[in-house]
């Protein structure tokens, strides 16, 4: 398994307003300094544009609507050099072929590490604390060697809907040990609030999320009738009726 360490520096203060020109400018200069720490896979010799680049202006065109590298191309080719040097393409756009190498060579899992730890820092906290939502889907329109979707386990920021990361679940477990390797995975959990369905409302997922240093939301229903019961007998405010 292919191990990345992030350097993430926390900016200090409060981030620039929305309205700041130097927003745009700061974000795309700190995803770049994440970027940067991939591993370049391709070989020294014969290479014209940083990888960074190659990967960032890649992003952006699949952001605008690119869904293939011709398009990518296409899209690095009208952007115009001011967009592309911001994006970390200072010597201009590159060839289709230049981004298919280049995300065919580069580890995915080591991508997501790196926009998960980008987007961390984009996400919005609620009472001062980061709120994620860790939740289970399979990949519609993807298929594995068997044929199947692939099905993940993934931390959703609240508010931004953004995924901070993800892991597949093994073909012959569940979701339940998935869940707790996403959560290890994190380098720091301490005051966030995790939410996560019924399925997962197991003494060993508690554990680990205490004791990352966060707390949690789980769902409990009649299929644990003691916890059930238990919960059902404390004092509180009464549940909303159902919804029709």
């Amino acid at each position: 398994m292919e191990v990345l360490t992030l350097t993430i520096t926390a900016n200090e203060g409060r981030p620039p307003m929305p309205s700041s020109p130097t927003v745009a400018a700061a974000r795309s200069r700190y995803l770049l300094d994440l970027l940067a720490q991939v591993p370049d896979p391709r070989k020294r010799r014969g290479r014209r544009h940083a990888l960074a680049g190659l990967l960032a202006v890649g992003m952006a065109a699949v952001i605008a609507g690119a869904r293939s590298f011709a398009a990518i191309g296409q899209w690095a080719a009208d952007a115009g050099q001011e967009v592309l040097s911001g994006l970390g393409a200072a010597r201009g756009p590159a060839e289709e072929s230049t981004f298919r190498r280049a995300f065919a060579l580069v580890s995915p899992d080591v991508l997501d590490r790196v926009l998960g730890a980008w987007l961390w820092t984009r996400a919005g906290r609620a009472g001062g604390r980061l709120v994620i939502a860790v939740d289970g889907k399979a990949v519609r329109g993807a298929k594995g060697r068997d044929g199947k979707a692939p099905h993940l386990v993934a931390a959703l920021a609240h508010g931004i809907g953004a995924v901070l990361g993800q892991v597949a679940v093994d073909a012959k477990s569940n979701e339940i040990p998935a869940v707790r390797d996403l959560l290890k995975a994190f380098a720091d959990l301490a005051g966030a609030v995790i939410t996560i369905d019924a399925l997962h409302t197991q003494s060993d997922t508690a554990q680990v999320i205490t004791g990352r240093g966060a707390d949690y939301v789980m769902t409990v229903k009649g299929n644990m009738p003691t916890l059930y019961k238990r919960l059902k007998s404390c004092p509180g405010p009464p549940s909303p009726p159902p919804r029709p």
